[in-house]
């Protein structure tokens, strides 16, 4: 079995609110094993022998499970075979005596907040991980979001009564898909427009750094 197929197992097995997990392979031809360890650079693994240590961790705090299996496919990819296996799995701390904020309660509050008669706005969520990049791209398809720069960011638009953008209650759902995937971030409302009225247009045209947003 490849490595890849041993971690998908291991990888689903994982607790809720898991934080980081310990894996230990135990590589098949000892001669492999400095090239294993060398392909598994990234997770500042620990080798003795035959034998290497690495960790995954989730929301920044490590090698996150995505590139670890993008890790672990390098290795089948280069012939060298060996054991997966869990060693230990810690869990995020508690928030105490607080409720972990949700990036459809920020669209609340931020809706709460904004002039009555607002028509248009641009904004944008920043995730904690890259390894929410993918995930977080499908939930908010919908939204027809785009991606400025490499960091693990959407910027999207939105529409209240017409024009161009997601709905407000479209918006919503996007992100309440991302909470109820676990999938954290920071919602960021860059520009609104109240009380506009587009003529023959499918709304107002922003402009960011030369380009038509």
């Amino acid at each position: 079995m490849s490595l890849v197929e041993q971690f998908r197992p291991l990888a689903s097995s994982l607790p809720d609110g898991w934080q980081s997990a310990r894996l230990r392979l135990r590589v098949a031809d000892e001669g492999d094993s400095a090239r294993a360890a060398a392909l598994l650079g990234p997770t500042n693994p620990g080798q003795r022998g035959r034998v290497i240590n690495f960790a995954t961790a989730r929301h920044g705090a490590g090698v996150g499970p995505d590139r670890i299996r993008g890790l672990l496919r390098r290795l089948d990819t280069e012939g060298i075979q060996g054991e997966l296996e869990l060693v230990g799995v810690e869990a995020a701390p508690a928030l105490a005596n607080s409720v972990r904020p949700t990036l459809a309660g920020a669209w609340d509050e931020a809706v709460a907040t904004m002039p009555p008669d607002w028509s248009d706005l641009y904004a944008e969520v920043e995730l904690t991980s890259s390894d929410y990049i993918e995930p977080g791209a499908l939930r908010l398809s919908p939204l027809n979001p785009t991606r400025p720069d490499a960091r693990p960011l959407f910027r999207f638009r939105a529409a209240r009564r017409f024009g161009y953008g997601g709905s407000p209650e479209m918006v919503r759902r996007c992100l309440e898909r991302l909470d109820e995937a676990g999938i954290r971030g920071e919602l960021r409302i860059l520009n609104v427009m109240s009380d506009s009225y587009p003529i023959k247009t499918q709304g107002p045209v922003w402009y960011a750094a030369g380009k038509v947003i």
